[in-house]
């Protein structure tokens, strides 16, 4: 193989290994999709979604530093500050929906209402859906703010041969390849997981604790990347 050859498969190598190693680019969504009962179609959809954002933000800090001529090392530092930001939010945002969690699954969903009107006396049910409503809604646009916030650390040092050559497109072909592997590997690694998960038997009082154990494994991932660096 020519020296071309060789970076393009070393990306795609690069690419799976940092997928693969780093699980917030797979257990927040298999985890999240399980707690909100997403199937695996729109969990693969909301996967694919925040995956471009995330390469892609990459890629734009990468590309600008080439035209500006920044150094590589410089590029390489802002990467590790957005590494740093990344890995604190997703700590956060877990322990805050882990204490969600467990609050939501301490409270009684689904209760009577008894009401009196003179002689008349009826009852309805009533469950605190649309006090939830919220926090399921922003829950996806968290997860991509904070995936594009992260970055894709091993795709800066990539660039700095084709950048050498001056070969724009080198360079392009490089930003493809590590970026398509990356996406592939985090649906498969995201199918994979979903499709094991729906295999675990749970019990039915255990479920209510669903979205306080997705909590739990985004504060993991989270707290596994600020404190141990995988």
């Amino acid at each position: 193989m020519n020296e071309a050859q060789i970076l393009l498969v070393t990306a795609a190598s690069i690419a799976f290994l940092h997928t693969i190693m780093g699980p917030d680019h797979y257990v927040v969504f298999t985890a999240m999709g399980k707690a909100r009962g997403w199937g695996l179609a729109r969990t693969l959809r909301v996967t694919l979604f925040c995956g471009i954002g995330h390469v892609l933000s990459s890629v734009v800090i990468g590309a600008i530093g080439l035209l500006l001529g920044t150094q590589l090392a410089s590029l390489i530092e802002i990467e590790s500050m957005r590494g740093n930001l990344a890995s604190w939010a997703l700590l956060a945002f877990g322990l805050v929906y882990f204490a969600w969690g467990l609050k939501k699954a301490g409270r009684d969903h689904s209760h009577s209402h008894v009401h009196a009107h003179g002689e008349i006396v009826h009852d309805h049910q009533h469950d605190h859906h649309d006090e939830h409503a919220h926090v399921h809604s922003i829950t996806p646009w968290a997860i991509f703010i904070i995936l594009v916030l992260g970055p894709c650390e091993a795709l800066i040092p990539l660039f700095m041969y084709p950048a050498a050559q001056q070969s724009s497109g080198l360079i392009v072909s490089v930003a493809l390849v590590f970026g398509s592997v990356t996406l592939a590997t985090m649906l498969a690694a995201v199918a994979i997981t979903s499709v094991a998960l729906d295999r675990v038997k749970v019990p039915a009082t255990a479920r209510r604790y669903a979205h306080a154990v997705a909590g739990a494994s985004l504060a993991l991932c989270g707290g596994a990347i600020s404190f141990i660096g995988i």
